[in-house]
């Protein structure tokens, strides 16, 4: 493997309450929250990486799958079961958008803030 200039050490998303999404993508992936301002919230995901969670005053959600505020950036999630991984994510607090372009493949959901993001069979 050939070694880079660097190494993805996070990933920053805009939101309007950190914690919440602190809160929710620790749940969702098993990550441990390390920093839970009001400001700034961040979890250290089990590999090592770090989400931050960024408040933006009024800041509003990307408009899925089309809209005035595209999708700049999304995450992908491999989990077991679709199914099974869809209903933890709305209990949650997650959202599913009406328009799923091919949900037998993968689905997409939504944080509590609007941020897109996909779910994954696996085993693909």
């Amino acid at each position: 493997m050939q070694s880079g200039i660097a190494e993805l050490s996070a990933v920053s998303l805009d939101c309007s309450e950190p914690l919440v999404l602190a809160e929710f993508y620790a749940a969702l992936t098993g990550g441990e929250i390390t920093l839970d301002g009001p400001e700034v919230s961040a979890i250290v995901l089990p590999g090592g990486t770090q989400v931050i969670f960024l408040r933006v005053p009024g800041h509003l959600p990307p408009t899925w799958p089309e809209g005035d505020r595209p999708q700049q950036l999304h995450l992908d999630f491999n989990v077991d079961d679709l199914d099974e991984a869809e209903r933890a994510i709305l209990k949650l607090g997650g959202g599913k958008p009406d328009f799923q372009p091919n949900p037998g493949r993968w689905r997409v959901m939504t944080d509590p803030a609007g941020h897109p993001f996909c779910l994954c069979p696996r085993s693909r």
